[in-house]
């Protein structure tokens, strides 16, 4: 896996419950301190175990983790790039959603070794989606929700998510649109705020 991704992870956790909390994952993951190079690319059991070390320090589902990872992803400010990368994929939440499946194609476009879950997404009808997921990384839907939530927030609409499980080796997300436009979106320009 690409280094990105796990510098990601560490980098969360590093922001969120500190650097001593991230010295202590990285011992127990078997990890050095210092983290990993975004360019350089890892064994996928090593996200793996770093994301079971942080579960197990904090005492929470290593689920939850991933959701939260996938909504500081967006909505962490020194990484307003990533918003801003989204934010051009539609100019409302279903616009948005409309166009998840393309995401991991442009992120290639980007860094050719960036390795996004594949995202297929079935339009139910009345706001109802049906979003698969498949990635190396166990239980990375969770970190889509995480985005999907995040995303839903800044274009002030109100979305209801299920994870389904499993499917046949692919993770499932229900979505409900429940109410697009019930708060202002935040502001968003094409260019960067100064």
């Amino acid at each position: 896996m690409l280094g990105l991704i796990n510098r990601s992870f560490q980098f969360f956790l590093r922001d969120t419950y500190g650097a001593s909390l991230w010295d202590a994952v990285a011992r127990q993951a078997g990890v050095t301190p210092a983290g990993f190079e975004s360019m350089l690319t890892y064994d996928d059991a090593v996200i793996d175990r770093v994301i079971d070390a942080a579960a197990s320090l904090l005492r929470r589902p290593r689920e939850s983790l991933m959701e939260d990872m996938g909504t500081y992803l967006v909505s962490h400010e020194p990484l307003g790039t990533v918003r801003r990368l989204l934010r051009f994929s539609g100019g409302n939440f279903p616009e948005f959603l409309n166009s998840i499946e393309e995401l991991p194609e442009r992120g290639r476009l980007v860094l050719p070794d960036l390795d996004l879950p594949y995202l297929d997404l079935s339009d139910l009808g009345g706001g109802h989606f049906r979003l698969r997921s498949v990635s190396r990384l166990a239980g990375a839907a969770h970190v889509v929700m995480g985005v999907l939530r995040a995303m839903a927030d800044d274009y002030g609409a109100l979305v209801l998510l299920e994870y389904h499980g499993v499917e046949a080796g692919t993770e499932v997300i229900s979505i409900q649109i429940a109410d697009q436009s019930l708060y202002d979106a935040r502001p968003f320009s094409l260019g960067m705020v100064g």
